[in-house]
C-alpha cells in the first residue's frame, strides 16, 4: 500500500508522466470514439441500403441451385464467386469448403434469425427450400489472406497501432518542446545551493528559451548582490578586529573587579563573533578548501572536553569501533565546541548533564550531542540552523549568543559532505551530525 501511495505521489509531481497518461487515455478515447462512429454509419448504412440488396441477390443464388438443390450449380456458382455454400437435408449434404471451420460455429449462429445473426456474427444468410433442405451461404478466403470475418478485427488491430504510434511521435515532440523545463529547474537547484557558476542553456528562442535568459540575467544580479554583501561583511570584520584586540590589551590595563571582567567578557564575545562571521562567509561562498588529514575523532572529543570545557559536567558515551577518518580537524572542533557551549548553556539547571556520543553506521560517522534542558518549540524546530536567528532573543542575549552557532556547525557538516540534522529529545534537544569518512570534493 505504501508502494502505490508512493508511485501515485510520484505520478502527481511528474509533469512526463501526466503527459504521458493524457496521451494515452486521448489515444484510447479517440479510438473508441471512432470505432462506434464508424460501426454506427455502417450499421445503418447496411441494413437501409446494402442488406435488402444482398438479400435479394441470395434468393437468386437459391433459386439458381434449385429445389432439390443441384451440387454442380452450387458449385458452379462458388468456382464464379468468392462464396462458400453449404447444403444441409435429408437427401443433399454438401459444403463447398470443409476445411473452413464453418461446421465449429455452425450450432452457435443456429436458430438465431437474420435479424440477430448480423448484430452478433458474421453475416452469414441461410435459406429454407420447399423440400427442407438448408442452405448457408457464406464469404470464402481470398488467395493468400485470412478469414473475412477476422479481416475487420486486423484492421481495427492496425488503426489502434498506428494511432498510438502518431500519438507516442506527438508525446516525443511535447517532451522535445518541454526540455527547457529540465535545465532551469536544474538551474534553480544550482542557484538555491549558491553555485551560480553555470547558467541556464538556452536551448531555443521560444517563451520557455527567454525564460531561462530572464532567470539567468535574475540569478546574475542576485549573485552580485551576494558577493557585495559578502565582501562587505568580510571587510567589516577584518577592520574590526584590530581595534578589538587594542582595547582587549588596555581592558588588562584596568584594575580588577566586576566592571573589568565584563569588559574582558563582552570582548571576548566581540573576538568570537567576528570569527565566527569570518569561518561562516567562507564555508557559506565556497572558497574554503578542507584541510582533511586523517583525525580520530574520539580523541578529538576527549581533548576539547579537557582543555576548553576543563571542570565542567559532561558525559561521554564514544564508540570505541570508530576508525580513523579523514576530516578537517580544525573545523569539526570548531563544530563540537558550538555544539556543546550551546548544550551547556541549556543545562543549567538541568537534572543531568549535557550528553556526547559518538558511533559507526556503516560507512558514515554519527556525532550526538544532547542536553536535558527545556527544549525549543516544534514551531521553531525548522528555523533554529540558520543565520542570526534565536528562538528565544531575551535569554540569548543575556547568555551571549547571537544564532550562529548552529548555522556556523551546519555549514561545517555540509563542507565535509555530511548533515546536521536536530529534535525535541523531550527532555532537551539533540543534535545529530552525519558525517561521511571521506569528504566529498
Amino acid at each position: 500500500m505504501t508502494g502505490a501511495k508512493a508511485a501515485w505521489r510520484r505520478l502527481k509531481h511528474s509533469l512526463g508522466a501526466q503527459l504521458t497518461l493524457l496521451f494515452l487515455l486521448l489515444a484510447i478515447a479517440m479510438t473508441l470514439a471512432f470505432a462506434a462512429g464508424m460501426q454506427a454509419a455502417f450499421r445503418s448504412g447496411w441494413q437501409d441500403y446494402a442488406r435488402p440488396l444482398v438479400a435479394d441477390y441470395i434468393d437468386t443464388l437459391a433459386a439458381e441451385i434449385g429445389t432439390p438443390p443441384d451440387v454442380t450449380k452450387a458449385q458452379a456458382i462458388t468456382r464464379r464467386l468468392p462464396l462458400r455454400i453449404r447444403i444441409d437435408g435429408p437427401v443433399v449434404n454438401w459444403q463447398s469448403h470443409p476445411d473452413d471451420g464453418l461446421d465449429a460455429r455452425r450450432d452457435r449462429y443456429r436458430g438465431a434469425d437474420d435479424s440477430d445473426r448480423h448484430r452478433t456474427s458474421p453475416w452469414r444468410p441461410t435459406r429454407v427450400l420447399a423440400d427442407g433442405h438448408r442452405l448457408r451461404f457464406g464469404l470464402a478466403a481470398l488467395p493468400r489472406d485470412g478469414a473475412p470475418e477476422d479481416r475487420p478485427r486486423l484492421i481495427g488491430w492496425a488503426t489502434l497501432v498506428a494511432m498510438l504510434l502518431l500519438v507516442g511521435l506527438a508525446y516525443a515532440r511535447v517532451r522535445w518542446l518541454l526540455r527547457p523545463l529540465d535545465d532551469i529547474r536544474a538551474g534553480a537547484l544550482r542557484y538555491g545551493g549558491g553555485d551560480f557558476s553555470t547558467p541556464i542553456p538556452a536551448r531555443r528562442r521560444d517563451e520557455l528559451g527567454e525564460l531561462s535568459q530572464q532567470i539567468n540575467r535574475m540569478a546574475d544580479g542576485l549573485h552580485h548582490r551576494l558577493d557585495a554583501k559578502r565582501a562587505l561583511l568580510l571587510a567589516i570584520s577584518h577592520e574590526l578586529r584590530s581595534p578589538l584586540a587594542r582595547a582587549r590589551v588596555n581592558a588588562e590595563l584596568v584594575g580588577e573587579g566586576a566592571a573589568r571582567d565584563a569588559l574582558l567578557h563582552d570582548l571576548a564575545e566581540m573576538r568570537d563573533l567576528i570569527t565566527d562571521l569570518l569561518e561562516s562567509e567562507r564555508l557559506a561562498n565556497g572558497h574554503a578548501a578542507l584541510q582533511a588529514a586523517p583525525t580520530d575523532l574520539n580523541a578529538l572529543v576527549r581533548d576539547l572536553v579537557a582543555t576548553q570545557f576543563a571542570g565542567r559536567h559532561l558525559a561521554l558515551a564514544l564508540d570505541p569501533a570508530i576508525p580513523t577518518a579523514v576530516l578537517d580537524a580544525t573545523r569539526i572542533r570548531l563544530l563540537l565546541r558550538n555544539l556543546v557551549d550551546n548544550a551547556l548553556r541549556y543545562s543549567v539547571s538541568a537534572a543531568a548533564p549535557p550528553r556526547i556520543a559518538t558511533a559507526l553506521e556503516g560507512d558514515v560517522l554519527v556525532l550526538r550531542v544532547r542536553d536535558h534542558g527545556p527544549g525549543v518549540d516544534e514551531t521553531q524546530l525548522p528555523l533554529l540552523a540558520q543565520a542570526f536567528y534565536r528562538p528565544d532573543s531575551a535569554r540569548q542575549r543575556a547568555t551571549g549568543g547571537v544564532g550562529l552557532g548552529l548555522y556556523l556547525c551546519r555549514l561545517v557538516a555540509q563542507a565535509h559532505g555530511g548533515t546536521m540534522q536536530w529534535r525535541n529529545a523531550a527532555p532537551g534537544l539533540e543534535v545529530e551530525v552525519r558525517l561521511p569518512q571521506v569528504p566529498k570534493a
